[in-house]
């Protein structure tokens, strides 16, 4: 005997009576600019604070300073992010930031995908900075760590294996500091969790320091 099936299926006119209209054209625009109002709020707040790590800031550019000097170099690593501020403050280094000037000796060690495919394979995506310190850092050199949590563990890492060769360990992180605080010379948090936030203040400080080492070195 056959048995009917009900239709389980909803109608179209009970479906409609569970959704959300969708926004309208204007409704997207109004919130995209509370969105966009909210963002340059949180930023500015940011900014102002940060004032008060002006002495930090200093620091480390006299850190950079006097390791250009003594004949060092400044090595960056990061993730994602943090990787393109890397390759950043290295090119506004060594070529310019806004001066003419010596090319100043600054890498980044997000670049060479060789090195960084081939050590990630063989020893661990962990090791893809500390291996390349170990190679090239220099006691008297300045590695600087960048991770909006403080937690990247393959930066983790390297300031190890740069303490480790007596090399100067700065850390640019948000405000809870991270695992890598405690292996820092100096570590800047930046007064935010917000990774975007984060990421704003990063270069903006690391623009500062380059624009106090050239003038200092031009």
């Amino acid at each position: 005997m056959l048995v009917a099936i009900p239709n389980l299926v909803p109608k179209p006119r009970d479906r409609a009576k569970h959704m959300t209209p969708p926004q309208t054209i204007s409704e997207r625009l109004l919130d995209s600019e509370a969105r966009i109002r909210t963002a340059i709020r949180d930023a500015v707040a940011n900014l102002s604070v940060l004032e008060n790590q002006v002495p930090s800031i200093q620091s480390i550019a006299e850190h950079l300073i006097a390791a250009i000097r003594g004949g060092g170099k400044v090595m960056f690593c990061g993730n994602g992010g943090s990787a393109a501020d890397a390759q950043h403050l290295a090119a506004e280094l060594e070529g310019r930031f806004l001066l003419d000037r010596a090319p100043l000796p600054a890498m980044a060690l997000t670049v060479n995908t060789s090195s960084l495919t081939a050590i990630a394979n063989d020893f661990g995506y962990d090791e893809v900075f500390a291996r390349q310190v170990r190679g090239i850092g220099r006691r008297g050199d300045v590695l600087v760590g960048i991770s909006t949590s403080g937690n990247s563990a393959n930066v983790v890492a390297a300031l190890e294996a740069a303490r480790e060769g007596g090399i100067v360990t700065i850390g640019l992180v948000g405000a809870g500091g991270g695992r890598m605080e405690p292996l820092c010379d100096l570590c800047l948090k930046v007064p935010s969790a917000a990774t975007p936030r984060i990421q704003e203040m990063h270069i903006l400080v690391g623009h500062i320091v380059c624009d106090i080492v050239e003038r200092t070195l031009a």
